[in-house]
């Protein structure tokens, strides 16, 4: 990009093109040939407007396009159909919540202040008002808070790419 400093003649030549009637593109041209510059057409307008020069570009009027005068033709009125009538929804069935239980462990109920390090942490209890809740307290996975019982319990089966990733993982151990 040039530099915003014109050379005095390169601001003396714009101005006598403008003079001339020539377009900002012509102008440009003009002074890239003649001074071995690279001026674009909107370097060149951008001078002529910090020069206070108007130019050839700037239209007086805006054009108008006149508008075609046609008659209006009448519009057709469509046919209205009946909607169909919408059969009402069946109202909602309330179901009691299923309980989720873990067969293959009893748990300990531990409260939380009773809890240690590497107890799980699977909370029993405090589904109604004033209900404490307890903690399975059995010994946990490694990396997990939860027992064995607990972290499958509490894990679903994941996403597609989840279920693809495991097998994934083993065929590029195997090609290693």
């Amino acid at each position: 990009m040039q530099a915003t400093n014109w050379a005095p003649e390169h601001c003396d030549a714009l101005r006598e093109y403008l003079a001339k009637g020539m377009s900002y593109s012509e102008i440009a041209g003009a002074l890239n040939a003649k001074f071995g510059t690279d001026y674009s057409r909107n370097a060149a307008i951008g001078r002529g407007r910090r020069m206070g020069l108007a130019g050839p570009d700037q239209p007086k009027e805006p054009h108008r396009v006149p508008q075609k005068t046609s008659t209006p033709q009448p519009r057709r009125s469509r046919e209205r159909r009946a909607a169909k009538p919408v059969p009402p929804k069946p109202a909602p069935v309330c179901v009691e919540p299923v309980k989720l239980r873990c067969v293959g462990i009893k748990p300990r109920l531990l409260s939380l202040v009773d809890l240690e390090r590497g107890d799980c942490r699977y909370p029993y209890g405090g589904d109604r008002e004033g209900e404490a809740i307890a903690f399975c307290g059995h010994p946990t996975r490694e990396g997990s808070s939860y027992c064995t019982a607990h972290f499958h319990l509490t894990r679903g089966p994941g996403d597609a790419s989840e279920r693809s990733a495991g097998p994934v993982m083993l065929r590029l151990v195997e090609a290693a």
